[in-house]
C-alpha cells in the first residue's frame, strides 16, 4: 500500500469486521463502501463476546486514547482467539492521519 486509496481498496478486499471508536468512523468508512463495521464504545452495548469472526481489524484514532483501546480490544480479542489484522492501522501510522474520521479520500 502506496496511499489512501490503495489501503482503502485493500482494505475492501479484507473482507473482514472493522472495529472503529465512533459513528463517525463508521460513516466516513460506510460512504467509501465499507459494510462490515462495528463501533467501539465505552457503554455495556459493546460486547466482545460478540464478535463471532476468526479475525478483524481494529481501526482506533492514533492518538493515545485510540492507542489504550486498540490494547484493550487486542488482548480481550485474542484472549478469545481472534487473530488482529495490524496492517490497515500500521499503514495509517506511516502517514498523517491521526483520527480515521480524518482520513481525506480522493
Amino acid at each position: 500500500m502506496d496511499n489512501i486509496e490503495e489501503w482503502l481498496e485493500e482494505l475492501k478486499k479484507a473482507d473482514k469486521l472493522i472495529i472503529v471508536e465512533g459513528k463517525k468512523d463508521k460513516q466516513l468508512l460506510e460512504k467509501q463502501g465499507l459494510t462490515n463495521i462495528m463501533t467501539f464504545s465505552n457503554t455495556p452495548h459493546f460486547k466482545i463476546e460478540e464478535i463471532q469472526e476468526k479475525e478483524v481489524i481494529i481501526l482506533t484514532d492514533l492518538d493515545a486514547q485510540g492507542r489504550k483501546l486498540f490494547s484493550i480490544l487486542k488482548h480481550h480479542l485474542q484472549k478469545r482467539g481472534v487473530k488482529i489484522d495490524n496492517r490497515f492501522r500500521d499503514f495509517l501510522f506511516q502517514t498523517n492521519v491521526s483520527h480515521i474520521e480524518g482520513i481525506k479520500f480522493i
